[in-house]
């Protein structure tokens, strides 16, 4: 049940400086906001070894592809819960504060809204199925 490894990329798009930080973050999982104070914890208490390192970091490390920038998506980790909507969304629900998704009350939220918006159009159709318009259309159509 074990996925394979992301890549290690730098994304400019969602980047501040060359995008190492992104693309720590993408490839472990992680919030990008947890990354960056771990790199400025980082640089304020090693500074010239945390400055090399990110600059070789931004050098050594590739870009991230350009079709991969459109369709940028975390790593699913065992620990991460996917809830599936109709429409073949995804929603990642994080279960610690690091990881990537959405917090479970916002999850619940979305998957609340999309359950609504399921039943009105259940409602709608059976409406309509039940209504005598629909019955003329049908005696119409048999003939």
């Amino acid at each position: 049940m074990h996925e394979r490894q992301k890549e290690l990329f730098r994304d400019p798009v969602k980047g501040k400086l060359g995008g190492v930080c992104a693309g720590l973050a993408e490839r472990f999982g992680w919030e990008l906001w947890v990354v960056r104070i771990i790199a400025i914890t980082c640089l304020v208490f090693a500074a010239k070894f945390a400055i090399v390192a990110y600059i070789a970091a931004w050098i050594f490390i590739d870009k991230k592809p350009a079709q991969s920038l459109t369709h940028s998506k975390s790593a699913v980790r065992e620990e991460t819960r996917i809830e599936r909507t109709r429409d073949g969304r995804t929603i990642e629900v994080k279960t610690r504060v690091w990881e990537a998704g959405k917090p479970p009350k916002q999850a619940l939220k979305d998957l609340v809204d999309e359950f609504n918006c399921m039943e009105s159009s259940l409602r709608s159709m059976e409406r309509y199925v039940t209504s005598s318009e629909f019955r003329v259309k049908q005696e119409i159509s048999r003939l």
